[in-house]
């Protein structure tokens, strides 16, 4: 199924979890930059394409702008009417019978992808919510432990190394590469031709469209604010966060957990030298010099005059007043 522009609700996850600024010691010198490099321009930064995974930034981001456009427009206000009529216990109702359908084509790729554990959870959500849950309009087994997870043909492919392609922002799709389209276009093929209904009736699939779309943006607009209202370039950031968070994924799905990181600032130059990275010569940090005076480098608590630590045990002698 191809990705809507609520998607991005997968990527405020990742934002949240961005490093915070680390302080600095306050006798620590800041090196001036070399003569060479020119100062910072008062004028708004342009947007070079600086990134291999980008190759259409161009034309991406006039996508985006107009994107955007219709968003503030059309997209937020019909998504907030939605939340403010519709009651929240038939919002989540509506969310849970939605994610109730896409379960086949999720524990298809879980079987691709030879993750038997895996899908035998997700086999098991779908009885227990199917039973108990009144056909999925209950999430019964959230409570069982077995939370719902997202997964589709695009997922599969990077499990065996297909990789991303370059970065797209398409209207009415939003954020995607090349990989991520072609099987969201596979996902949406799937059902209808291996299940057939409801999936092959035309009003089903524009009516969960829809739907979805619209709770999925009202959801996740005090995130998406908060992580574009703010940023320098909110092209940039979004394609930043949507491309890391998809590595992450796929790195977890092919068994390739690592520790977490932070998230690349998305105005770095690539070719740029990281601030983490060993420094080369002649910017090697400096040591500060060994004092001369050897006695400078006795303990803080020993005696000034004599150098001897003073006993815990023996208490100070009190003073006599006026003496």
């Amino acid at each position: 199924m191809a990705r809507s522009p609520g998607v991005i609700a997968v990527l405020m996850a990742s934002a949240a979890s961005a490093q915070s600024p680390q302080s600095v010691a306050a006798d620590v010198a800041i090196t001036p930059p070399p003569p060479s490099v020119a100062a910072p321009s008062a004028e708004a930064p342009a947007h070079p394409e600086h990134i291999r995974e980008d190759p259409y930034e161009k034309t991406n981001r006039s996508f985006f702008k107009g994107q955007d456009k219709v968003d503030r427009a059309v997209f937020r206000p019909v998504a907030l009417g939605y939340k403010h009529v519709v009651p929240s216990f038939l919002r989540s109702a509506i969310r849970n019978l939605l994610h109730e359908l896409r379960l086949p084509v999720i524990f298809l790729n879980d079987v691709l992808q030879l993750r038997p554990k895996v899908a035998i959870k997700t086999l098991e959500r779908f009885v227990i919510n199917t039973t108990v849950g009144i056909g999925g309009v209950i999430d019964v087994a959230k409570k069982a432990h077995l939370p719902y997870r997202k997964n589709g043909f695009a997922n599969t492919l990077g499990r065996y190394g297909v990789g991303p392609g370059p970065y797209l922002y398409l209207p009415l799709i939003g954020p995607t590469t090349l990989r991520d389209l072609l099987g969201g276009g596979v996902d949406g093929v799937v059902p209808p031709t291996t299940i057939g209904f409801p999936y092959t009736r035309l009003d089903y699939r524009l009516s969960t469209a829809v739907t979805s779309t619209l709770d999925t943006r009202a959801e996740v607009d005090g995130e998406m604010k908060a992580l574009l209202d703010g940023a320098v370039d909110p092209y940039a950031t979004l394609r930043s966060v949507y491309l890391q968070n998809r590595a992450a994924e796929i790195d977890e799905i092919r068994g390739r957990r690592t520790a977490e990181q932070p998230l690349v600032d998305p105005l770095a130059d690539p070719a740029a030298p990281s601030p983490t990275s060993p420094p080369t010569d002649g910017g090697a940090a400096k040591q500060p010099a060994a004092p001369d005076n050897p006695q400078q480098k006795s303990n803080p608590a020993e005696s000034p005059t004599t150098g001897a630590v003073p006993s815990p045990t023996e208490p100070p002698t009190p003073t006599k007043p006026g003496t």
